[in-house]
């Protein structure tokens, strides 16, 4: 029987980072998969295959829409279907076959299979009809997450879709309802409006990503509507059925008056849920919460000491980045070091365009903790880079405390907004007040200007509004 420090269930961006670092660390690792590539939801079915499909459509957008403007004349511009998700998949293939790379460099063993726990030392693998035991001291549970369904929305996976199918369509919806105004809905939505289909957005909530600052909410409305999208917020849905091609979405809407959507395809993405199918933790007692996750404490530790969890099987946003982060930590932790995770700063981004992306505390969260507050906005209109580029649509806001002048949370929608939060997480990290920001020289012209004014507007000195 092959023997292990440490073994991680799941091989996503929370597993595979998790096993690398216990590697560094001197454990000797194995990994569990059991699909057949590494990767896990994030690059096979979620974050990498999405951005690529939003890519191809931005470039076919900006051909039909903004390249005559830019003194670029082109005829006859055409999307080739086949091709676009042809060069997804070759994206995907690409980056699950860096995993296998950083696997063998690291000299991690990979099984590839489906593992459960026979107790709490001793993990089945099962291939087929073989099962193999390996004996592991530690063991991370990192097998993620799901589409969440609904009761009403029966999943065919042809016509009613998860955003895995939404992923791999073999042709161009006419009409795509989308059932949830989130992140994947948004971002799919967007794919194929710019694709030519007709797209509607049901959402329960009063908006869409409601989880972020009202101001993004109503920006990315407001961008998208003038896009062409159609949002139906504060609408219910209550059943979902198909005859043939045909989908038929049935939503009280906000007075509670029945209507009826028609389309040919409908994206239910409603959110995801923990997987923890057949783990087996019933046969080592691991405690799970009454929403399918798994319990652990503040070092990611469940009830059984040798048995840690990440990512989004546990509690906090399903974020493959936050995932990253905890898989490092608990490989720190096994090998005895003490680091610690500040979910505040984890970011949290939405791939649009306009992009959004935000960290920190929300201007609704401040008012309802009762933090005394200060706030700064700068228009990206106002930019020359978004001039220059005809990406004007958007805006940065700053959250600073009143008193101190910390700075509480950014939140920007516009271009590029992916890589600028990463300027606000560091300032964040290491506590920086809005003058610090506001005295740091920004290359001109750049987005990242945007930053640096809307700290200097916390305190009505902005300079180009």
């Amino acid at each position: 029987m092959n023997t292990y420090d440490v073994t991680v269930i799941g091989s996503g961006p929370g597993g595979y980072v998790a096993a690398i670092r216990c590697a560094q660390l001197g454990l000797k690792t194995a990994i569990i998969e059991k699909y057949n590539t590494l990767g896990g939801t994030c690059l096979n079915v979620g974050c990498i295959p999405s951005k690529a499909l939003l890519d191809s459509s931005h470039h076919y957008h900006d051909a039909i829409n903004h390249f005559e403007k830019h003194g670029i004349e082109v005829s006859d511009v055409k999307v080739n279907f086949k091709q676009m998700i042809g060069r997804k998949a070759e994206v995907v293939a690409q980056t699950s076959g860096g995993i296998d790379y950083l696997m063998d460099k690291n000299k991690i063993t990979v099984y590839k299979g489906f593992g459960s726990f026979k107790d709490a030392t001793h993990i089945n693998i099962s291939t087929g009809n073989t099962i193999d035991t390996i004996e592991s001291k530690h063991t991370i549970i990192a097998t993620g997450s799901k589409p969440t369904t609904l009761p009403f929305a029966k999943v065919d996976k042809k016509r009613v879709i998860t955003s895995t199918e939404a992923l791999s369509l073999s042709e161009i919806p006419k009409h795509l309802i989308v059932i949830g105004g989130g992140v994947i809905g948004l971002e799919l939505g967007q794919v194929y409006n710019r694709l030519g289909s007709q797209v509607s957005v049901i959402e329960y909530m009063p908006k869409i990503i409601p989880t972020m600052d009202t101001m993004l909410s109503k920006e990315l409305q407001k961008s998208l509507k003038k896009q062409g999208i159609k949002f139906f917020t504060s609408h219910k849905v209550t059943n979902v059925s198909t005859n043939g091609d045909d989908v038929t979405v049935s939503v009280d809407d906000k007075k509670g008056n029945p209507i009826e959507f028609s389309g040919d395809y409908c994206l239910v993405s409603v959110g995801r849920s923990a997987y923890t199918d057949k783990l087996g933790l019933e046969n080592v007692g691991v405690k799970v919460t009454e929403r399918g996750q798994v319990e652990t404490n503040a070092h990611l530790q469940t009830n059984i000491p040798n048995i840690y969890a990440i990512g989004d099987v546990v509690k906090g946003a399903m974020l493959a980045h936050k995932a990253e982060e905890e898989g490092s930590m608990v490989a720190e932790i096994i090998a005895g070091q003490k680091p610690h995770i500040d979910y505040n700063l984890i970011p949290g981004v939405v791939y649009t365009w306009p992009e959004v992306a935000a960290v920190g505390k929300t201007e609704e969260q401040l008012k309802e903790e009762g933090v005394n507050y200060k706030s700064g906005s700068f228009p990206m209109r106002a930019l020359g880079r978004s001039r220059a580029s005809m990406d004007i649509d958007g805006q940065v806001k700053v959250l600073a405390d009143t008193e101190t002048d910390e700075i509480l949370g950014i939140h920007i929608i516009g271009a590029r907004a992916a890589d600028m939060i990463a300027e606000a997480v560091i300032a964040m990290e290491f506590r920086a007040s809005s003058e610090d920001v506001a005295r740091s020289s920004h290359a001109h012209p750049t987005y990242t200007e945007a930053i640096k004014e809307a700290c200097l507007a916390v305190n009505d000195r902005a300079i180009h509004s």
